[in-house]
């Protein structure tokens, strides 16, 4: 099988037909004339044709170089051509735009958010769902995933780029502390009624962060589990069992009396926000503007705006 053209080469010998000379085509490509010379040497190896007649006064196409250059210089400006469409849209905010946020929480905190940047960028079309997918959504074409997650998240071949921090803390309502006391040690939910999650959070155990700095899981008696921190926000109230919940979503339980906050010596890990995305190295324009624009307005987020959002584990 006869080995494939080399594109450098041809431009090589596009620009020497065109320059007219080996030294033209040299200052053009901005590279050695010898380097020039050795490149239309083996180009006429690979194809065992004479292109070009030299001598020392002057050069002359051949037959066969009149033919490459005719059929060689249309597919050549193509490649440049579709390499710059390639570029630019890397570069442009236009086209499809594909994302996916967590239920509930996701649309608090991000639907004005993302409505605003469609505003700045009317070339962009954009597609939101809303799930609990996290990682899996990737795979559904998507461009980029934002996910909740709380303590250690899992190793991935995505790339994840946090965007908020939201602390958590442990509430009651007055008839569960009067049936069960106040707990004392984080050990206790292992026995104490308390409102887990289905598959949010992955259903994993509550996570707590010692002085340390290092997470503490407890596998709390899950007799409650919803995927909605509204849901959980309201179990607590109604005395269903101990929940975690966001400090600002439980904030007018707290005001009211009609939650109690629990503390201890561990801090209860917060809820983290991230974005994932594929790759890197090739990420859009798009996708990493849409990013840095949601990492600014969360950072300027207060989240006693949120209070409907009760983010429970």
């Amino acid at each position: 099988m006869r080995p494939a053209l080399d594109f450098n080469a041809l431009r090589v010998f596009i620009a020497v037909v065109e320059r007219e000379s080996f030294v033209g085509a040299s200052k053009a490509l901005e590279m050695p004339t010898s380097n020039v010379s050795r490149c239309i040497s083996q180009l006429e190896d690979k194809l065992n044709l004479q292109l070009i007649e030299r001598s020392t006064r002057h050069m002359k196409l051949t037959q066969a170089g009149h033919l490459l250059y005719t059929r060689a210089k249309p597919l050549l400006e193509a490649l440049e051509q579709t390499e710059t469409e390639l570029t630019l849209r890397q570069m442009q905010l236009k086209g499809p735009l594909r994302i996916c946020i967590p239920n509930e929480i996701g649309p608090a905190l991000l639907g004005s958010v993302v409505a605003d940047f469609a505003c700045q960028h009317p070339d962009l079309e954009i597609s939101c769902v809303t799930n609990l997918s996290g990682f899996e959504s990737l795979r559904d074409d998507l461009d980029l995933a934002i996910i909740v997650s709380r303590g250690q998240m899992d190793d991935s071949d995505c790339i994840a780029r946090h965007l908020v921090t939201i602390p958590c803390t442990i509430v009651a309502a007055p008839s569960i502390i009067q049936r069960y006391g106040i707990p004392s040690r984080i050990q206790q939910f292992e026995e104490l009624p308390c409102i887990t999650t289905v598959s949010a959070l992955k259903g994993a155990p509550w996570q707590f962060v010692n002085k340390k700095g290092e997470f503490e899981t407890i596998k709390v008696k899950g007799h409650y589990r919803v995927n909605s921190g509204e849901m959980a926000g309201r179990a607590a109230v109604s005395g269903v069992g101990f929940a975690i919940l966001s400090k600002q979503a439980c904030q007018p339980y707290l005001n009211d009396g009609r939650l109690i906050e629990i503390e201890f010596e561990q801090s209860v890990a917060p809820l983290q926000l991230f974005a994932l995305y594929s790759d890197r190295r090739y990420l859009p324009a798009k996708t990493r503007a849409l990013i840095d624009f949601m990492q600014q307005k969360l950072s300027n987020i207060s989240f006693a705006t949120t209070n409907h959002v009760a983010s429970g584990d």
